[in-house]
């Protein structure tokens, strides 16, 4: 039994979108982050073990050694191979995401609190963008500063201009500004925290856990896209149907004899929602995507067809 099993693919069936809903839930299981330092590098230490040995490990089955590959996966980056920050983790994104989505929808008509959930947000989703980032080159820390702030200018911009040009309108269009802010913010944070990629490139191989055969500026613009459109996606239940559902709510006086319920009430729709939007929205595409040979730089084309004459695709990891 053992020796059937490949932790070097994810358990399920990439090429169906419920075979990556299923990988993506167990990777961004909210119980990962609280996992202890010792406990990710046990899980380091078997997940090595058992790719050298293709040996179940002492105490452990089929089950147990899956769970620890994905409490690996959600810790450790796929490229790199390097211990990522908690807070940057997709595990973290539902308590994260609940917390700052759920005040970003709530503490919407004021200049200064808009400002500051807006930052924050921003802070966090630049923090998270820089750990899932596709490839191994590291970001310099001008290149960072840079992006840092030019990705938290956008969303502080596009927030206050649109909170402005709402204020006559319907009180819904002024709950939705948080989520058009985000929306705006998104096709600037991802690039600009993850622009190394641009001018460099992002690593492509041969298959899937194959020889690296080069860096594609092609594969990296194309990899950023679709993590800008899948995080979009993720934000859509709960910053869309969270302000809708408060404002029936509001507006059939559930919150009369209770003002203040109306937080709490937000933070529980906007937990549950972005509990499963985002495994949801991560498998929209597959982490390992692909690029067919003949769209991406000639010069890499050239590379692959010399070294792998046989090869009509060369994949790439995408980033989260």
């Amino acid at each position: 039994m053992a020796d059937k099993i490949n932790l070097d693919k994810p358990r399920y069936d990439q090429s169906t979108y419920w075979g990556r809903a299923k990988h993506f839930l167990l990777l961004t299981n909210p119980l990962n982050v609280l996992a202890s330092e010792s406990e990710l590098d046990e899980a380091k230490r078997i997940v090595n073990e058992f790719r050298k040995t293709k040996k179940m490990p002492p105490g452990y089955d089929v089950e147990k050694l899956w769970r620890t590959k994905y409490l690996y996966d959600s810790a450790f980056h796929p490229d790199t191979g390097e211990k990522m920050i908690a807070v940057g983790r997709m595990s973290a994104q539902a308590p994260m995401n609940t917390l700052i989505t759920g005040c970003m929808v709530t503490f919407y008509k004021t200049k200064s609190a808009i400002m500051f959930w807006q930052w924050l947000n921003q802070t966090f989703n630049a923090l998270v963008n820089y750990t899932n980032r596709s490839g191994d080159a590291p970001l310099t820390t001008t290149q960072l500063f840079t992006s840092y702030c030019a990705a938290c200018g956008g969303a502080l911009g596009t927030a206050l201009y649109l909170n402005n040009k709402t204020k006559n309108m319907n009180p819904i269009f002024a709950r939705l500004v948080p989520f058009a802010a985000v929306c705006g913010a998104n096709f600037i944070n991802i690039p600009m925290m993850r622009s190394n990629e641009l001018i460099n490139g992002t690593p492509v191989f041969s298959v899937p856990e194959g020889k690296r055969v080069g860096d594609s500026k092609v594969a990296a613009r194309t990899g950023i896209l679709l993590v800008c459109i899948s995080r979009i996606i993720m934000a859509i239940p709960g910053m869309t149907l969270t302000p809708v559902i408060t404002s029936w709510a509001t507006k059939r006086g559930m919150f009369c004899h209770y003002p203040m319920a109306v937080i709490p009430f937000q933070l529980a729709l906007v937990g549950v929602c972005v509990t499963f939007a985002t495994p949801l929205g991560c498998a929209l595409f597959d982490q390992k995507a692909t690029l067919s040979v003949s769209s991406i730089e000639t010069e890499l084309q050239n590379t692959v067809k010399a070294k792998f004459p046989k090869t009509k695709e060369v994949f790439y990891n995408k980033g989260l």
